[in-house]
Parts: C-alpha cells; sequence; structure tokens
C-alpha cells in the first residue's frame, strides 16, 4: 500500500506504480511483503531490499530458484526499477511508461532513494497495535 494512501488516504496513478514496485520485488525475490509489529521478526521485503540495495549486495536478494536462469544484470535491474517505484514522494515515482522503458531497454537508471519503511524498524517498544481508522458515508437515493 503507498504511503499516501496509508497515511493520507490519497490515492492516484502514482499508487499503482508503488504497488508494482512492491511486486517487482516480489517476483525477483520470491519473497512476499510482509508487515510485521514483532521487532524479533525478519525486515520486511521493502526494508530488505533497500538495505541489501545501500549495501552493494542486492544480488543477495534474487530467488535462489532464478539465479541460474536469470542474467543477473537483468534481476539487479529489476530491483532497482522496483526500488525507484517505491520513492516516498509519488511526484518522484516514475511513470509506468518509463518503467517499461527502463525494463526493457539499456537506459541509465538513476539511483533510488530510501523508501518509507515502516513496522520492525527501530522501535523501542515491544509491543504495538495495529490501527485503523474507517469512515464510511452512505447516501440513499430516493425516486419522486
Amino acid at each position: 500500500m503507498s504511503p499516501e494512501y496509508a497515511l493520507a488516504g490519497l490515492f492516484s496513478v502514482k499508487s499503482d506504480v508503488f504497488s508494482f514496485g512492491v511486486i517487482l520485488l516480489e517476483i525477483i525475490s520470491g519473497k512476499k511483503n510482509r508487515i510485521s509489529y514483532n521487532s524479533d521478526s525478519p525486515p520486511n521485503l521493502i526494508r530488505q531490499a533497500w538495505e541489501l540495495w545501500n549495501d552493494g549486495k542486492a544480488f543477495e536478494l534474487i530467488d535462489p530458484t532464478i539465479v541460474d536462469s536469470c542474467p543477473s544484470e537483468e534481476a539487479l535491474r529489476c530491483i532497482q526499477v522496483g526500488l525507484l517505484c517505491l520513492e516516498v514522494n509519488a511526484g518522484d515515482r516514475p511513470t509506468m511508461s518509463s518503467v517499461l522503458f527502463m525494463l526493457s531497454n539499456e537506459a541509465t537508471i538513476p539511483s533510488p532513494k530510501q523508501p518509507l519503511i515502516t513496522p520492525n524498524s527501530d522501535s523501542s517498544t515491544t509491543e504495538t497495535t495495529p490501527s485503523s481508522i474507517n469512515e464510511v458515508t452512505i447516501t440513499a437515493l430516493d425516486g419522486r
């Protein structure tokens, strides 16, 4: 879920770009992006992808079952584009046509910035209760 939707309920085309970035990382890694509120659990996929990318170890994110059948430069390109799709500011995310171009060409791809990393981060609390506020408006239409 994109940060702007999760935090403010705003949805746009760039929210779909964010979701595509998550799916791209899930395909390359063979893992699901799970959010855990337990600090002892492994990092979520977005955090793990960013940390490995930032440490120059993005190759470690690639699913072992596809390592031999997928050219490493293509897999690393997918990780880089996936991280670009996860930019915190929706305006900084690429358009889907740009994503397609970056994935299908040898174009120079900009370096991603750190995505918004949530739960199981460095928090001092050991127990967090997830919550959300849901609002519903119902309008009844009556004929004349």
